[in-house]
């Protein structure tokens, strides 16, 4: 069966939200790899060189991946169009997972108890990435 992972373009700052992530979810990297290291970089800016070609933080049974955007690239732009859903094992992961990811960004829905049997909420990180992070009280 095929499998879904996330792959998030930034704009430079990669490196550094790629670290909030790990100190979030704990891991290490699976994979880092700059610019200067893969072949034909002569030609990029020197900056562009240092920065993140390939990253890979294994959450779970998915990847969270993610690149700096360079030139000629249009710079990235986020947006509503999209969310990242974390479900957390437990009620004291979720709470864990929430209040780091939300840390010096946006809460937009307090983690709270929800209809549906779960707990919810939903913030945006200091990098613009929109997060839900759900824990099913019903779910074993």
């Amino acid at each position: 069966m095929a499998s879904i992972n996330t792959y998030l373009n930034f704009n430079g700052n990669t490196e550094e939200a790629f670290n909030f992530y790990k100190s979030v979810f704990g891991g290490e990297f699976a994979v880092l790899q700059r610019f200067k290291d893969s072949p034909g970089c002569e030609g990029m800016a020197v900056g562009d060189q240092e920065k993140i070609m390939h990253i890979a933080l294994p959450i779970g049974g998915n990847v969270l991946m993610g690149t700096d955007i360079t030139d000629p690239t249009p710079a990235s732009t986020f947006g509503t169009g999209i969310s990242i859903s974390v479900d957390a094992a437990t009620e004291e992961e979720a709470h864990q997972l929430f209040n780091g990811l939300s840390a010096g960004g946006t809460v937009t829905m307090e983690l709270q108890k929800m209809f549906w049997g779960a707990l919810f909420g939903m913030a945006n990180d200091k990098f613009g990435i929109q997060w839900m992070v759900n824990h099913d009280y019903g779910k074993k």
